[in-house]
């Protein structure tokens, strides 16, 4: 086997000998895949066994991994002075559950984001997510980062942001990742954002609508609209228009809105069934923050469906998504009565690391 060679070791007839034609690989994150050069294809299953496997150990002493421009993984080995496309460790693997488990036993509420898409490789995918400077945002750029996309943070507060970047480099230095100013209580922000993002020239594979504000006293934006209104619904719902072109051209695509399960607890109809217009950015006699929360949240499910029904047929999913029972965010600072509840509840909640990113 071309691995037991390459380590120094006799060859064997192994069931694990791969058929002619085929080559061993690993992702960044040490899982071993399959490309079957006669049919040019990939794939996760050994092709005689049907087993999955990954990378057992660290690197040998000398040798560094790096990615091409290709996106593909080779090695340096800086003591011989060489490279190769063929991890040292290939000799070492060792096999992932051979029982292939249901979606319900692979991921459950201790799931991390982290373990969600480890084996997946997501170099050439550029990803955009909004407020990603803290909690559920930062915690899905980091994951995103980490398996190789281009991850650009889209915060309001440009120093906080710098300070994420800064972290998600400090635990990968060759991290593809930056950090670009939206204010999605602005429009005119939201517009700059689009222009500045398509002057890169680069697909969009990838929005995530995160950013979230709650339990805020009544204020209005500059634009003349109740503030969590326009930052958890209207914002983001402008973003996705002015970059729909994009995310049309970069098919396959997906949009992700962050929403809640508090949607269920408000309405947005008067007593005849009809739209309410008032309800969605209500004057400060009829504002109430819980209320405005739950109704922007319903606002983002309305809205992800409708955008699914338009834009599927032209390759760009979205999908609305509760992240769970989460009190370690900081989307309640805006009230200590808030921040005191929170706090009582975190034993019996989801940590940051646990959110799910699918």
């Amino acid at each position: 086997m071309a691995a037991l060679r390459y380590a120094g070791l006799d060859d064997t007839d192994s069931e694990d000998e791969l058929p002619p034609g085929w080559e061993q690989r690993t992702t960044k994150d040490g899982w071993v895949y399959y490309a079957n050069h006669t049919e040019e294809k990939t794939q996760w299953e050994h092709p005689k066994t049907g087993k999955r496997k990954r990378i057992a150990g660290d690197l040998p002493y000398g040798w560094e991994q790096e990615t091409d421009e290709n996106g593909q993984v080779f090695f340096v080995d800086h003591i011989n002075k060489r490279t190769t496309y063929l991890d040292p460790r290939l000799a070492f693997t060792v096999d992932d559950n051979p029982t292939k488990p249901t979606a319900r036993q692979r991921y459950d509420g201790s799931t991390t984001a982290m373990e969600i898409l480890q084996g997946r490789d997501f170099s050439g995918k550029v990803v955009v997510v909004t407020g990603a400077n803290s909690g559920i945002g930062f915690e899905t750029a980091k994951s995103f980062a980490l398996h190789g996309a281009h991850v650009i943070l889209a915060c309001r507060n440009m120093t906080r942001a710098n300070e994420a970047v800064s972290r998600i480099l400090g635990e990968w230095h060759k991290a593809k990742v930056e950090a670009m100013t939206l204010d999605l209580a602005v429009l005119r922000s939201v517009q700059h954002f689009a222009q500045a993002f398509k002057a890169k020239n680069v697909s969009l594979h990838v929005l995530v609508c995160n950013a979230a504000v709650f339990a805020l006293p009544w204020s209005l934006t500059k634009d003349g609209l109740e503030t969590t209104f326009q930052v958890n619904h209207l914002g983001h719902f402008y973003l996705v228009q002015l970059l729909q072109d994009v995310l049309c051209r970069s098919a396959p695509a997906r949009v992700v809105v962050v929403s809640s399960e508090s949607h269920r607890f408000t309405d947005i109809n008067d007593s005849s069934g009809k739209l309410d217009f008032s309800r969605l950015s209500p004057s400060k006699n009829d504002y109430w923050a819980m209320l405005a929360y739950n109704r922007s949240k319903l606002c983002n499910i309305l809205f992800s469906n409708e955008l699914h029904r338009r834009l599927s047929p032209r390759g760009v999913t979205s999908n609305a998504v509760h992240p769970g029972n989460v009190m370690y965010s900081s989307i309640h600072r805006s009230w200590w009565v808030y921040t005191l509840l929170f706090t009582l509840a975190r034993p019996f909640t989801k940590s940051m690391a646990t959110l799910p990113v699918r």
